[in-house]
């Protein structure tokens, strides 16, 4: 994992809001600086999430480094804003409200063990992120997602099953598979404030 400073966060999460305030209003997508590009052309899985008060906005990305950094997030930002099957497209005048947040991802890598049971012992909420994978699909939630919500390892599996599609208990099944990654977080303090490193 490229060792991201605080100064790259903050980097990272103006970029967003740039390229979502350029999308929106003019339909384009904003070109980079050639800063942006050489600091972050290394391969990396990103998401963006958005937040308006309380309440998740929008939250899309890409979980594998298949791509740069720099590209991964532009088109992560520009789906959180106007892709997210959950929501509608964030409005020019919503991003006032809305607070940014990127996580850079380290490799997913899958999650060994002898017997399902095991899994709650190889994986730490605070840490990890997770990836279940089974023969109808799959689904991610990220590091923070269990911290906020209070889960233990156990209730963290059963949530990422049901975001996949699949029973909660679905990790103890032999043919699921199960992924882990870790995420360096960073988060505007207020709606197009500075931007923090946040500690899970």
């Amino acid at each position: 994992m490229n060792v991201i400073s605080d100064h790259d966060g903050e980097l990272l999460v103006r970029t967003a809001r740039s390229v979502v305030r350029e999308y929106i209003e003019t339909g384009k997508r904003m070109a980079l600086s050639d800063e942006i590009k050489s600091r972050f052309s290394f391969n990396s899985g990103v998401f963006v999430t958005l937040n308006k008060g309380e309440n998740l906005r929008g939250c899309i990305g890409f979980p594998t480094p298949d791509r740069k950094l720099y590209q991964s997030l532009v088109d992560a930002s520009i789906s959180s804003a106007t892709e997210d099957p959950r929501f509608l497209p964030v409005k020019y005048d919503e991003l006032n409200k809305i607070i940014f947040e990127v996580t850079v991802l380290t490799p997913p890598e899958v999650v060994k063990v002898q017997d399902p049971s095991e899994y709650p012992s190889k994986i730490r909420v605070g840490r990890d992120g997770l990836i279940v994978k089974w023969e109808f699909g799959s689904g991610l939630l990220l590091p923070q997602v269990p911290v906020e919500y209070g889960w233990n390892e156990e209730e963290f599996l059963d949530h990422t099953c049901e975001k996949a599609g699949a029973p909660s208990g679905h990790w103890k099944q032999k043919g699921t598979v199960i992924l882990r990654f870790e995420g360096i977080v960073f988060k505007e303090t207020e709606p197009d404030g500075s931007a923090i490193r946040v500690n899970l």
